[in-house]
């Protein structure tokens, strides 16, 4: 069983619960692609805090993924799947045959010995291979999209995620994303075929709040405990939040509120916006 839940010896172990990645058969990383990764702490080149809640955690190391898959018409075979401290999902690690190795993005149910190939033209729709979406068939389960061809990996990347791509007309193929929302993207854009392994990530309860720190996470200051130069929510007497609507303390605003820029290129290619969370309701 993926996650394992322990019998309640402490108060932390009641509600703690483990993931047991059992997909991973490798334990330790190919050492050439790793690279140093700098923690900022939630401040900027000033020194000054400007990201509330961050810092601390464990010491990471960068793993170099390869999101546009270019090595086209070279088998590569599955060597092990990997652990990554900085995503959600794990990484599979590909050896081609002019020995040289990299890492991609682990999809469920991925096999070490199996092959996996990215290709230019269209090939067999395995799980794990990768090719343009003009090329992919319609109804299938892709992940790993990328919005600009030749860019890269951009969208439906976390554990467990995965986009159907249900329509295909003129230069455009339509998906459906995790979050609801429908959107148009390039027929030159690559995807990955299959949806992204771990899908237990999100039934994780960490239990305490140690294990919260040791992923960089710090505690949180509710905005109405705060003085009125900090938080728009502070100040005044009692617990008031003085008419203000829910936001953080740059004032932006949060529990639904949108925060998209507008006028992005990409807007126009959205079919239909993502649910609300607040409402429960399509968004338009």
């Amino acid at each position: 069983m993926p996650i394992r839940v322990y019998k309640p010896v402490t108060n932390s172990r009641r509600n703690a619960s483990v993931n047991l990645h059992a997909e991973v058969t490798k334990k330790t990383p190919e050492k050439s692609l790793l690279r140093p990764l700098h923690k900022t702490g939630g401040r900027n080149c000033q020194g000054k805090l400007t990201v509330i809640q961050q810092g601390g955690g464990h010491k990471r190391r960068y793993r170099l993924i390869d999101w546009r898959r270019t090595k086209d018409d070279a088998p590569a075979l599955v060597v092990g799947v990997e652990y990554d401290p900085n995503r959600s999902c794990h990484l599979a690690l590909l050896k081609y045959e002019d020995d040289s190795v990299r890492y991609i993005i682990a999809p469920k149910n991925i096999r070490v010995g199996t092959k996996v190939l990215s290709s230019a033209k269209q090939i067999d729709p395995d799980v794990g291979n990768c090719m343009a979406l003009r090329h992919i068939p319609t109804g299938l389960d892709v992940h790993a999209v990328e919005l600009v061809p030749g860019k890269g990996a951009q969208i439906v990347r976390a554990a467990g995620m995965s986009a159907r791509l249900t329509n295909k007309e003129g230069r455009f193929a339509t998906l459906v994303l995790p979050s609801g929302e429908i959107r148009q993207v390039s027929l030159d854009c690559r995807a990955t075929i299959g949806s992204v392994g771990n899908p237990d990530h999100g039934l994780v309860k960490l239990g305490k709040a140690g294990r919260a720190r040791w992923l960089g996470r710090r505690p949180r200051t509710r905005g109405m405990a705060m003085s009125h130069h900090q938080h728009p929510h502070g100040g005044g007497e009692g617990r008031s939040k003085g008419g203000q609507i829910p936001s953080n303390a740059s004032n932006t605003p949060s529990k639904g509120g949108r925060t998209r820029l507008r006028g992005k290129a990409s807007d126009e290619r959205i079919l239909r916006r993502r649910f609300s969370r607040r409402y429960g309701q399509l968004k338009v």
